[in-house]
């Protein structure tokens, strides 16, 4: 099982780190179109969208992700990475990859001064509440008849999953807890296992 991270912006490292310690038994840094052959899983970390929207396109990553997506191989995007999956922007009439019938609010939290932390109740996630560190993090505003919502923060819609694509407001890389990790390495495990 080989799961890349886009390493265009963002805790690349963080993530790299928390997917391994998640059981991933080959992790990769996804720089280059070349960098995306034989990958299980691809995780989408934060930064600023437009701006690795911009580098998605220049380093001609942009399109063979997004049939990637379509053709079932498993997702996450965290922060920026949302942004990158939902197929509407809100104030904006184009989307990047366009996967994921949601429609997101970018910064909806507040600028970078307003970064906070809380506890999370979410779906599928066993033990206490998690941790979740919001930084100028979007929120998604209403999602598709396809989405399942994983979690909400006052009545805003914070995670979902729909089939192969997994999206949360927060960044999961930031904390010791590795549950998400772990819960998107068990969706690629379980897409490895249902195309072998």
């Amino acid at each position: 099982m080989k799961i890349g991270v886009l390493a265009l912006q963002g805790a690349v490292t963080e993530h790299i780190k928390s997917l391994r310690q998640a059981g991933a038994e080959e992790v990769v840094a996804v720089k280059r179109k070349e960098d995306l052959a034989d990958l299980d899983g691809l995780v989408l970390p934060g930064g600023e969208s437009t701006t690795i929207g911009k580098l998605m396109n220049q380093y001609e990553l942009m399109e063979p992700i997004r049939e990637m997506a379509k053709s079932g191989t498993p997702m996450f995007g965290t922060c920026a990475g949302l942004i990158l999956l939902a197929n509407r922007i809100h104030g904006q009439d184009w989307a990047h990859l366009g996967v994921m019938d949601a429609l997101v609010d970018r910064n909806s939290f507040g600028r970078q001064r307003e970064s906070f932390e809380t506890d999370l109740t979410i779906k599928g996630l066993e033990g206490e509440p998690y941790r979740a560190v919001f930084i100028r993090a979007p929120h998604i505003m209403e999602v598709g008849p396809g989405v399942e919502i994983l979690s909400t923060y006052q009545n805003r819609i914070v995670a979902a999953r729909q089939d192969n694509l997994l999206g949360t407001s927060f960044h999961p890389e930031l904390t010791d807890d590795v549950r998400l990790h772990q819960y998107f390495v068990d969706m690629v495990r379980e897409s490895v296992k249902l195309n072998s």
